[in-house]
């Protein structure tokens, strides 16, 4: 997980850190640092940049769990936004639902460091090959 996050550019920007991919559930962990340029006018995190880092999560769940080699793009997202998220740290947390030879349906969530649940979110992913850069 730590290596694929070091390709992607989108990670950087949103700070994200693997922590954790527990292989029994496929249940990956992830960190994300919400920096003041994430925020709207109210001062909360942009709901945009929160499901950026669902739509992360939730990917990295099924990558971790295939064939090295495999990307999950989205086909859809439905993002439940619980309560405001602010700058700082935020936790993440994505699974599989069911996964099959090329598509995925996954669930996500976003916590703060309190455990506040933040945002929701169930995703479709079509499992294909990376593309060569």
């Amino acid at each position: 997980m730590r290596r694929l996050l070091a390709e992607l550019p989108v990670a950087k920007l949103l700070g994200a850190q693997g922590m954790a991919w527990h292989e029994e559930d496929e249940r990956a962990r992830m960190e994300f640092a919400a920096r003041p340029e994430f925020c709207n006018l109210m001062g909360n995190v942009q709901g945009g940049l929160l499901t950026a880092m669902l739509d992360m999560v939730m990917a990295f769940s099924v990558i971790c769990a295939v064939d090295e080699g495999f990307v999950v793009p989205s086909l859809e997202i439905h993002t439940s936004y619980i309560a405001p998220a602010k700058q700082g740290r935020i936790l993440a947390e994505g699974r599989p639902v069911r996964r099959g030879r090329n598509i995925a349906f996954m669930e996500g969530r976003l916590t703060d460091e309190t455990g506040k649940l933040l945002a929701t979110a169930t995703a479709t992913g079509q499992i294909r090959p990376r593309s060569p850069t």
